[in-house]
């Protein structure tokens, strides 16, 4: 009874084990080279850390591709494989770069049935190869894009009198792969300086190449595991070349940043993997569509910190966030075993700080010196980017941090108990001191004020003055901190232009409503007016030929679909648009000058419309928005020439749009003979409720600019020429 027990809970744990590993994933991964290469190491790290814990089983199949390349060996090996996949099912085939990848797609019929395909590490993928193959609905795949150009940019803004640039990338397969890239980006450069492009040599002869210091000269490598020889190169050895060279070596990828590398823009080698992971179970898991390729573009910007120094670079100059390897350690590192040690004693420690606490706090108190000094950590604040000041009750400085100094043109005072003047008066800042007089002299109304930075742009400070007290001293005075507010009073208007943007788009969409029921209130008389006209002339001829009165009905007719067709065209332009569309610039124009084509004509304005030959005329943007600027502005300059009119100035009102290409762009020209802008004015035209009209809202062109500016990533100014004004838009062509 007992061994039938037993044997009935041995079949279910197997049967439970079974059920288990069913439920399991399988891949199978081919790596192009053989354990211990660092490339495929790290990418094959990089896949097992994205796949830990998801229930996935990997089987890593080495094909020693560096060492052994013969066409005999890839045929012993398919033998192999094909024993040793025998009587295995996978749910993928992962290939880990070109070898493994082409011989997967060579051999697919014979070592696999329906399995789905994915490769890592390639740099180019070429759907007529899994073509030939009939395989290009099984193929996903991560390309590795490398920063070529953008690295060579990084060479020459740090070496900007760049004379010479070595580029090794040696003559195997994946090197091929490389090559275009290369080539493109070298003949792009220019000869902005000379290239000298390596391919065939030895790791000896490089060494010598690079063994002499020569200003103004550096190696971008790529790769150069074979020479020309056919020689395979560990990764050590070539690391040891790159260490040895006199000029900077430069690389594509994090495998050599530790090893001599400079540095880059470098692909993480171990993210790559992860990535590829990701992808792997998005496949597995039918999150991820097959068949897809996509391309590793995670980058980052590393160097090494001793090669910098060494070669006086500048890496601040690219304005790039980046990161430094064999950076100097600090004190936390260096005495690691002191500082624990210290934390192992503070128990003990801890009495005796306490005591020394006490003790120095009594020699604060016995000594009158520093009664003025107050308690600040003078590092903490010269870390604190805000401008601080500290002034006694009698408006002496007491400390101030170095941002401080910064902030008011003067050096870090080594002499405290002066007055702020004082300082603006031994180093002659006349400027900031108008500004700053008010504060100064404790005069300042309100908590802002405006400065001009070196930047030469307009800074929004915020005050902030706190009144303290020392109790054992009994000493008073203010702690100011100026705090640079420019970005949120930014921000803050920016919000408010998207808000006016907003309303006077919902007003646009009421009128728009309100427009299409009067509309449709219109239409239906101007039907019952055109089909009285043709009963009046059909039943006053009894059937007879009128040609008085059938000319009569035909103009009513005529004005009848005027009539309709206006009404049609201004509803569509009074409803504001909802989403940007692609449009053609001078048909918007037409449509706008049709619907004022009669207030034009009643006032004798003739419009006139030029488009320069050849112009590109599509954009993309808000169509009605921007029919309505152009509105805007012709209806100003209508007004504009009324009044030069009545003032017997011109006799004929002229305005003229010219439609031209500049560059990638689309500028219209606006001109009229209005008698132009006061100058005191032109400054303002654009600013919310400025107006010169008597009965003006000064909306009008504001939102002009807010709609070009803003809404289309445009740009519209305004000046005076001869005669009249001229608006100018200049925006951006669809590409």
């Amino acid at each position: 009874m007992k061994l039938k027990v037993f044997l009935f809970l041995i079949s279910l744990t197997l049967l439970n084990i079974n059920l288990f590993a069913s439920n399991n994933k399988n891949i199978l991964i081919i790596n192009s080279y053989h354990r211990g290469f660092q490339w495929s190491d790290d990418v094959l790290n990089g896949i097992e850390s994205a796949l830990n814990d998801k229930k996935v089983n990997s089987t890593v199949l080495y094909m020693d591709s560096k060492r052994i390349t013969s066409s005999k060996y890839y045929r012993k090996l398919k033998d192999l494989y094909k024993l040793q996949l025998s009587k295995s099912k996978y749910d993928l085939i992962v290939a880990i770069d070109k070898f493994s990848y082409e011989f997967i797609l060579q051999n697919y019929n014979e070592l696999f049935t329906d399995e789905p395909i994915f490769f890592i590490g390639l740099e180019q993928f070429s759907q007529d190869e899994v073509k030939k193959y009939n395989l290009q609905s099984k193929v996903s795949g991560l390309l590795e894009k490398r920063a070529i150009s953008d690295t060579l940019e990084i060479i020459h803004k740090l070496i900007p009198n760049l004379k010479k640039l070595y580029i090794i990338n040696d003559k195997s397969e994946n090197g091929d792969d490389s090559d275009p890239f290369i080539q493109n980006e070298i003949y792009n450069l220019n000869d902005k300086f000379e290239v000298q492009y390596i391919r065939s040599s030895t790791l000896d002869d490089l060494k010598e190449k690079f063994s002499k210091y020569t200003p103004n000269e550096a190696v971008f490598f790529i790769r150069f595991y074979n020479d020309k020889y056919g020689k395979l190169y560990t990764n050590n050895e070539i690391s040891q070349m790159i260490n040895s060279s006199k000029i900077p070596v430069f690389s594509t990828d994090t495998l050599f940043i530790k090893k001599g590398s400079t540095g880059g823009k470098l692909v993480p080698v171990k993210e790559v993997g992860i990535k590829s992971g990701e992808d792997i179970l998005g496949i597995l898991n039918n999150t991820i569509t097959t068949p897809t390729i996509r391309t590793a573009d995670k980058f980052e910007y590393i160097f090494d910190f001793e090669k910098i120094k060494k070669f006086n670079l500048h890496p601040d100059i690219l304005k790039i966030d980046y990161k430094y390897v064999n950076y100097p350690k600090d004190f936390l590192d260096r005495n690691r075993q002191f500082v624990d040690f210290v934390f192992l004693m503070s128990p003990f420690l801890l009495f005796l700080i306490l005591g020394l606490i006490h003790n120095l706090y009594l020699r604060i108190k016995s000594t009158k010196l520093l009664k003025q000094r107050m308690e600040f950590d003078k590092v903490l604040l010269d870390a604190i980017k805000a401008p601080i000041v500290w002034q006694d009750e009698k408006g002496k400085v007491v400390d101030s941090n170095s941002r401080f100094c910064d902030f008011m043109n003067f050096p870090s005072p080594k002499e405290k108990g002066k007055k702020l003047k004082d300082y603006f008066q031994e180093h002659n800042t006349e400027p900031i001191f108008k500004i700053l007089k008010p504060f100064i002299n404790n005069t300042v109304e309100g908590n802002h004020m405006v400065i001009k930075g070196d930047d030469d742009k307009e800074h929004t400070y915020l005050i902030d003055q706190t009144n303290y007290t020392e109790n054992i001293f009994k000493t008073k005075g203010i702690v100011t901190v100026f705090t640079d507010i420019t970005k949120e009073k930014q921000a803050v208007e920016e919000k408010r232009k998207h808000q006016e943007f907003a309303i006077q788009q919902s007003k646009l969409a009421e009128i728009g409503e309100v427009f299409s029921s009067i509309a449709h209130q219109w239409k239906t008389p101007l039907i019952e007016i055109a089909t009285i006209a043709q009963e009046r002339l059909y039943y006053d001829n009894n059937n007879d030929f009128d040609e008085v009165n059938n000319t009569y009905a035909s103009d009513i007719m005529v004005q009848v679909k005027y009539m309709t067709d206006t009404i049609n065209s201004f509803q569509e332009f009074i409803m504001p648009s909802t989403q940007k569309i692609v449009f053609d610039i001078n048909e918007s124009v037409e449509d706008m000058l049709e619907i004022i084509r009669h207030n034009m004509k009643y006032n004798y304005v003739n419009v006139k419309i030029n488009v320069e030959p050849e112009t590109n005329l599509i954009i993309f943007g808000y169509k009605n928005e921007l029919m309505q600027t152009l509105l805007n502005i012709v209806n100003n300059a209508k007004d504009s020439i009324i009044k030069q009119k009545s003032k017997g100035k011109i006799t004929q009102g002229e305005i003229f749009i010219n439609i031209k290409n500049i560059h990638n762009n689309i500028q219209i020209d606006i001109i009229d003979n209005g008698g132009g802008v006061p100058l005191k004015y032109i400054n303002q035209l654009f600013e919310p409720y400025f107006t010169t009209k008597k009965d003006g809202h000064g909306i009008g062109l504001y939102m002009a600019k807010l709609i070009i500016e803003d809404k289309m990533d445009g740009q519209i100014t305004v000046e005076n020429v001869s005669g009249g004004a001229k608006f100018s838009i200049i925006l951006e062509l669809k590409k």
